[in-house]
């Protein structure tokens, strides 16, 4: 089996050398290519408007002035020679649930692998953020990620579904389990300060503050808060085929264009 592994944290990432180590308790085929410097909430960009520089660290192991999504398509259409037979992108610093996942250079890595055709998975590690920015339990990821991938590899990959697996914020012998969830809602608090430079020109920083937000159960955000490692299965399809069903009823029979100007 040959696995690409991609990150959003950039090519010095821990959380990726840590993924490196997981995959190679699977397969000795691995390949790694990551963004050359962090690219969190980059979502899924792609570079078209700038030149993207591929520097090779070791074997088998680049850095892309890209973004993840550039990643994998640098490395499935360039770098192997066809198509991986798998994509895992992070470890990521931090929780990737919830809304979170639209904003998610490490969920978009996992994207654009499904969108190729390759069965992918992202991969995160909950922490708890404080002003030193807080200890990171990567042992708990790197000990449950490898049965985990596995058990996943066994269950397959629907087309157009890729996993997102979040690692709870807590030592390895303190996780009560796995539990199957789908995507909770975060209470965001979005704000921008403005500063100003040592010229007197003003600039800007987009920030937010996590609110407290409702665990529903069912929820990744449930499944984390209680201890347990979080497998959410994501659509690549966004359609919400109940509601179209309904938004078609409303239309039929509907005369909208009756006023457009007709070309003379």
């Amino acid at each position: 089996m040959r696995i690409l592994i991609t990150n959003d944290d950039g090519i010095e990432s821990p959380g990726l050398a840590l993924l490196e180590r997981v995959a190679h308790t699977i397969s000795d085929d691995v390949w790694v290519v990551s963004p050359e410097f962090d690219h969190s909430g980059f979502s899924h960009s792609l570079t078209l408007s700038d030149p993207m520089r591929l520097r090779q660290v070791a074997p088998r192991r680049f850095a892309l002035k890209g973004t993840p999504a550039d990643c994998v398509i640098m490395a499935s259409r360039r770098l192997l020679g066809g198509r991986p037979d798998l994509v895992l992108s992070g470890v990521n610093r931090g929780q990737n649930a919830a809304d979170d996942v639209t904003y998610s250079g490490t969920v978009a890595g996992a994207i654009e692998g499904t969108l190729i055709g390759i069965p992918s998975i992202a991969l995160s590690q909950c922490f708890a953020w404080s002003d030193d920015h807080g200890e990171v339990p990567w042992e708990t990821a790197e000990t449950y990620a490898p049965a985990v991938i596995r058990h996943l590899l066994a269950f397959g990959f629907p087309p157009g579904i890729l996993y997102n697996i979040n690692f709870p914020d807590l030592a390895p012998d303190k996780v009560t389990g796995v539990d199957i969830t789908h995507q909770g809602r975060l209470l965001h608090s979005l704000f921008i300060e403005e500063r100003v430079d040592p010229r007197g020109t003003p600039y800007f920083w987009l920030g937010y503050k996590r609110q407290a937000s409702e665990k529903v159960p069912g929820t990744d955000l449930h499944a984390l808060d209680g201890g347990a490692i979080s497998v959410t299965p994501l659509r690549i399809d966004l359609t919400d085929y109940g509601l179209a069903a309904r938004l078609r009823d409303h239309f039929e029979g509907a005369d909208l264009l009756s006023g457009r100007k007709v070309a003379t």
